[in-house]
C-alpha cells in the first residue's frame, strides 16, 4: 500500500496506456492528482475513466509547440509538480519519419521532447517540498 499521496500533483506522460495508466490509477488511488499528458485525447479520455482526480491536456513530445503549450497550462495551475513520469514514447516506426524540424520522431518524441518538457518545468520541480507537522 503506497501512503497517503494526498496533495501531491504527479505528471505523468502517456499515463493512459501500458505502465503509464497502471501508474495513473494506483497514484490517483492513493490521493494525488494526477496531470496525463496525451496525443490522443480522446483514447486516453476512454482509458482514464472513472479514475478520480486526473487531470487530462493534450501533448505531442514530437512538437515542440505543444510541449510549450502544455507545459503552460500545467504551470498556470500547479505551481508545484511532486513527481514528473516521463513515460510517453514511440518505437519501431515502420519507416524513416521526421518532426517538423527534421529529427527523426522516435528520437525526437523519447528523448528532445521529454528534454523541452522537463527544461520547462523544472522550477515546478524543484521546489521544496512544504511539510505540516
Amino acid at each position: 500500500m503506497l501512503e497517503d499521496l494526498s496533495g501531491k500533483a504527479i505528471l505523468i506522460t502517456g499515463g493512459h496506456s501500458g505502465i503509464g495508466l497502471r501508474s495513473t490509477r494506483v497514484l490517483a488511488a492513493a490521493g494525488a492528482r494526477i496531470i496525463v499528458g496525451a496525443r490522443d485525447i480522446a483514447k486516453a479520455r476512454t482509458a482514464l475513466a472513472g479514475i478520480q482526480g486526473v487531470e487530462l491536456l493534450g501533448l505531442d513530445l514530437s512538437d515542440p509547440a505543444s510541449i510549450t503549450r502544455f507545459s503552460a497550462q500545467v504551470l498556470k495551475v500547479h505551481e508545484k509538480i511532486d513527481v514528473l513520469m516521463n513515460n510517453a514514447g514511440i518505437m519501431a516506426l515502420p519507416k524513416l519519419i521526421k518532426d517538423i524540424r527534421g529529427y527523426e520522431l522516435q528520437f525526437s518524441t523519447n528523448h528532445l521532447g521529454h528534454f523541452q518538457f522537463t527544461a520547462l518545468l523544472w522550477d515546478a520541480l524543484k521546489k521544496p517540498a512544504v511539510r505540516a507537522w
